[in-house]
Formats: C-alpha cells, structure tokens, sequence
C-alpha cells in the first residue's frame, strides 16, 4: 500500500512544477502611462544613440577605405564602368535566381541533423557491411578521395607553392 502524502505537499509540487527557473515571477508592479511613456522615450534614446553611433562608424569606415577603392579605380582605368555595369546585372540576375528558386541557407537544425547522420553512418559496422555487399563502397571512396584532392589543392593555393613553404 502506498503511503498517502498531505494536500500542501502536492499543491507545493504542483506549483513548482508550473514555476520554470525560466519564467519570470511579476512583484506588484504597477502599468501606468507615465511608466510606459518613460519606457518608451528610453528605447527611442538609446536608439538614436545606435543609430549615431553607426553612423559615425560607417563615415569612419568610408574615410579609411576611400583612398583604397580610389586607387584600385585607376588601376582598372577605362574598364572600370563595364566592370560596375556587369557586376550590377549579375548582383541582380542572382537576385532573380535566388527569389526563384526560394534558396536560402540551412538552419541550424537541419546542419545537426546532417551532422549526426554522417557520425552514426561512420560508427555503424552494419552500414559499413550494407554499402560494401551492394557495391557502394567504391562510389563512398571516390567521394573520399575528391575531398581529399580537393583539400590537398586548397593546401597548395594557400602556400602558394607546389611543395613546402616558402622561407625565404
């Protein structure tokens, strides 16, 4: 026979459950107008004070890379206008492309889930064996070794060198 526990302990179980460390407990807090209004003129302020703030790092921005661009465009020197004008109508033709195809980058979710996919397939004796008698094995191992290649290729573009560093 199970023990009878008093009606206080199940209530003060039942509203601790309720009560999430996440939840947040209200204390006689009173919703005026003037406590709004002053809510509401401290998050203007602090929203001008953003907005100037960017505003002074984007002019501090333009300052620092404005001689930059000014000497890469006379570098190009007359093809400096077809290049803008080609690189905007590929910006839009891309533009076009993505809204038509309803592309976008993948969740975070979708990125795990992909992940631990790929983790339980590589410690499953049992899918090594299956992709091994149905012959798939051989595609997993080219796919292995373009990744590797291409890896390989990205090492040498980055070193700038077919073999070792240059320590000159």
């Amino acid at each position: 026979m199970r023990p009878v526990l008093p009606a206080t302990v199940l209530r003060r179980t039942v509203l601790r459950q309720r009560q999430s460390p996440f939840t947040a407990t209200r204390f006689a807090s009173s919703n005026t107008n003037a406590s709004v209004e002053a809510t509401q003129k401290k998050a203007q302020e602090a929203l001008a004070s953003a907005q100037q703030t960017a505003g002074r790092v984007w002019e501090s921005t333009k300052k620092l890379w404005e001689p930059a661009g000014q000497k890469f465009g006379q570098l190009l020197g007359s093809y400096k206008q077809p290049l803008q004008y080609n690189l905007a109508v590929t910006r839009e033709v891309l533009k076009q492309i993505y809204v038509a195809e309803g592309l976008q980058p993948p969740t975070l979710a979708a990125v795990r889930e992909a992940y631990a996919t790929i983790w339980t397939r590589a410690i499953s004796p049992a899918y090594w064996r299956g992709i091994a008698q149905s012959g798939e094995l051989v595609k997993v191992g080219i796919y292995g070794v373009e990744a590797y290649t291409i890896f390989k290729v990205g090492e040498i573009v980055g070193r700038r060198s077919l073999v070792g560093y240059d320590l000159h």
